[in-house]
C-alpha cells in the first residue's frame, strides 16, 4: 500500500505502471503464440492503453481553477519533462518524422535540428521568465504585460488558429493509427482518436492532462526503440544501432545505384497527398543548404513560440523547477529523435536489400500483392502499388505509401511478431493523443479565461468558468476531428504551418516583452496583426496563389516572413509611441530576477 501524498510517490506509482505495462505486452505475445488473431490484438492494445489515459484523467478531476489550468504548479521537473515531452512528441515526431527522413532524406533532418534547438531559446529566453510572471496561459502573459484587452485578444487568435491547425495533425495521426488497428475507415478513426483525447482532458485540465502525458511518453519511448534494436540486430548491427546505421546508409546508396536510381524521379498524387515517389536527397549547393537553415530556424523559433508547450512551463513549483524541467524535456525528446533517421534507415533497407527475406523492390507483382502487411495497407488506403511499366516487377517508383505509415508498418515490414505492431499504435496513439490533450486545453483554457473571464465577464465564478472551458474543449476537437477527417494535407505539412503561425504572430512579442521594456501595447498589437497577417498572406500567395517561393522560403518556412514583418513593425510603432508606466517597466525588471513571488497573484 502507497502512503503519503501522490506527488511524493510518483516514482513508486509510475514504476508500478510501467511493470503493468509491460506485463501487458507479455501477455498479448503470449496471446499471439497461442493462436489470437492480429485484429484481436490490435484492438486490445489500443483499447488498454485508452482505458488507462481515460482512467488517470477520471481520477485526476478538479474543479480547482489552480489545479485546472496549471496542475496546482507542483509538477517536479524530471516529470515535468516527460510530459512536456510526450506533449511535444506528437504525431508528426512519432509517426511521420521518420517517413519524412525516409522520403526526403537528409532535408528533413531540419526538423529535428531545430525542434531540438527550439529549446534551447525555450530555456534561455521564455520559460523561466514565464513562470515567474505567474500566468495560466500565454496570452494571460500578453495581456498583463502589455496592458489592454486588445494586445490579450490578438494573442487568443494567433494562439487558436496556430493550436488548431496543430491539433488537426495530431487527430490525423490518431485516425490513421485507429484505421489501422481497428479496421475501420480514416474518417471515422478520427472521431475514435477524439474520444480517446476528450476522456483524458475534459474533467482534470492541466492536471489530468499532466499525469496522463508522463504515462503516455513511458509507452510512446518504450514502442518507438523497440523495434529499432530489434531490427538492427537482425540486420546485423548490434542492439544499439544509433551508432553504426552509417553502413546501413551506404549499403542503401549501392542498392539504389544498381536500380538506376540517382535523383528523385517526380512525385505522385496518393490520397490527396504529394508524396515523393523516390526517397532519395543529396545537399548540393548554397540552395539545399540554405533550405535546411532556413527550415531549422523556423521550427526553433515556432517552438518558442507555442502556446501548449510553453504553458507546460507554468505547472513547476518554482522558477528553478522550470529551467531544469527544459533541459529534462531535452533529454527525453533527444531519446526519441537520435531514434528516428536509424529506424528510416532500416526500414528502407528492409524493402531494398535482395538479401533480407522481406525484401519486396525487385520482386513480381502477384508475390507482393500476396504478404499481409501489403494487404493491410492497401485496405485501409495507406499504401499503392501500381505496374506502370507492365513488366509484372515492383519497381520502386511503383511502390508509394504515406509518409504517415512507415513507423506503424515497420514491424510487419520487418517480419516482427505483431505484439510489436500493436505496440507501435499503442505508441503512436500515446503521442498523437498527449500533444492533442495539451493543444486543445491550450485552446480552450485561452478562450475560457483570457476571452470569457477576462474580457467577457469578469465576474463569472470557478464553476462557470471550468464549465465554459469544457464546452469548448467538445466544441474546438470536434471541428478538428471534422477538418482532419478531410486530408487537407500531410500531418508534417501541417505541423509545420502551426509552427510558422506561431512564429509569425507570437515570437517577438514574448521575447520583447521579456527582455525590451520599451516594448509596449501599441508595438505589441501591431507586432501581432501586422506578422501574422503577411505571414499567412504569403502562405497563401505561395501555395494557393501560384506565386513563386521568395528565396526560396516556400510554405513550410513562410514564418520567416512573419515574423520579420513583426519585428520590424513592433519596434517602429514602439519607440514612434508613448513608452509604458513605470510599474510595468519595473515589473519587466523583476521578471528577469530568478527569485522572490510571482508578478501575478495567486488566482487572477
Amino acid at each position: 500500500m502507497i502512503k503519503g501524498s501522490f506527488i511524493d510517490n510518483l516514482g513508486r506509482v509510475y514504476g508500478m505502471y510501467t511493470g503493468g505495462f509491460l506485463v501487458f505486452v507479455i501477455l498479448m505475445a503470449i496471446l499471439e503464440q497461442m493462436g489470437v488473431s492480429a485484429n484481436v490484438i490490435g484492438i486490445l492494445f489500443v483499447a488498454f492503453t485508452i482505458v488507462i489515459y481515460a482512467a488517470i484523467g477520471w481520477l485526476s478531476r478538479t474543479m480547482q481553477v489552480d489545479a485546472y489550468y496549471v496542475a496546482g504548479r507542483e509538477v517536479p521537473a524530471v516529470y515535468n519533462g516527460m510530459a512536456t515531452a510526450a506533449d511535444w512528441m506528437s504525431g508528426a515526431s512519432f509517426v511521420a518524422l521518420a517517413g519524412g527522413i525516409y522520403f526526403g532524406g537528409y532535408g528533413y533532418l531540419g526538423f529535428i535540428v531545430g525542434w531540438t534547438g527550439g529549446y534551447v531559446l525555450v530555456n534561455s529566453l521564455m520559460a523561466p521568465y514565464l513562470r515567474k510572471f505567474g500566468c495560466y496561459t500565454v496570452p494571460d502573459f500578453i495581456g498583463t504585460r502589455y496592458g489592454g484587452n486588445l494586445a490579450r485578444f490578438c494573442a487568443v487568435i494567433v494562439l487558436v488558429v496556430a493550436s488548431f491547425t496543430y491539433v488537426t495533425a495530431q487527430i490525423n495521426a490518431t485516425g490513421t493509427i485507429a484505421a489501422r488497428a481497428l479496421h475501420i475507415p480514416f474518417e471515422f478513426g478520427v472521431w475514435i482518436g477524439l474520444l480517446g483525447i476528450l476522456l483524458c482532458s475534459m474533467l482534470g485540465g492541466m492536471r489530468a492532462v499532466t499525469w496522463t502525458q508522463v504515462a503516455q511518453y513511458i509507452v510512446l519511448i518504450i514502442a518507438y526503440v523497440v523495434p529499432v534494436i530489434w531490427m538492427s540486430n537482425k540486420q546485423g548491427f548490434g542492439l544499439i544501432p544509433h551508432f553504426s546505421y552509417g553502413d546501413a546508409v551506404m549499403r542503401i546508396q549501392e542498392l539504389e545505384a544498381s536500380i538506376g536510381l540517382s535523383a528523385a524521379a517526380g512525385k505522385a498524387a496518393f490520397g490527396g497527398v504529394k508524396v515523393l515517389t523516390v526517397p532519395h536527397f543529396d545537399p548540393k549547393g548554397w540552395e539545399d543548404s540554405w533550405k535546411f537553415v532556413t527550415l531549422a530556424a523556423c521550427m526553433m523559433m515556432g517552438t518558442a513560440s507555442l502556446p501548449h508547450i510553453l504553458m507546460r512551463y507554468f505547472t513547476t513549483p518554482s522558477v528553478r523547477d522550470a529551467r531544469r524541467s527544459v533541459a529534462f524535456s531535452l533529454f527525453f525528446i533527444f531519446l526519441l529523435y537520435f531514434t528516428a533517421p536509424a529506424l528510416a534507415t532500416l526500414t528502407k533497407l528492409q524493402l531494398l536489400d535482395p538479401n533480407l527475406p522481406t525484401a519486396i523492390i525487385g520482386k513480381p507483382f502477384a508475390e507482393v500483392m500476396q504478404l499481409a502487411w501489403v494487404q493491410n495497407w492497401t485496405d485501409v488506403k495507406m499504401l499503392f502499388l501500381k505496374d506502370f511499366n507492365g513488366d509484372g516487377i515492383l519497381q520502386l517508383n511503383e511502390f508509394f505509401m504515406r509518409s504517415g505509415i512507415v513507423v506503424l508498418a515497420t514491424p510487419e515490414i520487418a517480419g516482427l511478431p505483431y505484439v510489436i505492431s500493436g505496440l507501435v499504435a499503442a505508441g503512436g496513439m500515446a503521442a498523437a493523443m498527449s500533444t492533442a490533450d495539451g493543444l486543445l486545453l491550450a485552446i480552450a483554457n485561452a478562450l475560457s479565461h483570457d476571452l470569457y473571464y477576462k474580457i467577457i465577464d469578469p465576474n463569472a465564478d470557478t464553476k462557470h468558468r471550468l464549465i465554459v472551458a469544457r464546452v469548448l474543449l467538445i466544441v474546438i476537437g470536434a471541428a478538428g476531428a471534422l477538418v482532419a477527417s478531410m486530408k487537407l494535407t500531410s500531418i508534417l505539412g501541417a505541423v509545420a504551418w502551426a509552427f510558422d503561425f506561431a512564429m509569425s504572430g507570437l515570437f517577438f512579442p514574448l521575447v520583447l516583452g521579456v527582455w525590451w521594456k520599451r516594448a509596449n501595447s501599441q508595438g505589441a498589437v501591431a507586432g501581432m496583426i501586422v506578422g501574422f497577417g503577411v505571414g499567412t498572406a504569403y502562405l497563401y500567395m505561395v501555395r494557393w496563389g501560384g506565386m513563386e517561393p521568395w528565396m526560396y522560403i516556400d510554405h513550410l518556412r513562410f514564418g520567416l516572413i512573419g515574423a520579420g514583418a513583426s519585428l520590424v513593425a513592433m519596434i517602429v510603432v514602439s519607440l514612434a509611441t508613448e513608452e509604458p508606466s513605470e510599474e510595468i517597466q519595473n515589473m519587466v525588471d523583476e521578471v528577469r530576477v530568478p527569485s522572490g513571488e510571482e508578478i501575478l497573484s495567486k488566482d487572477h
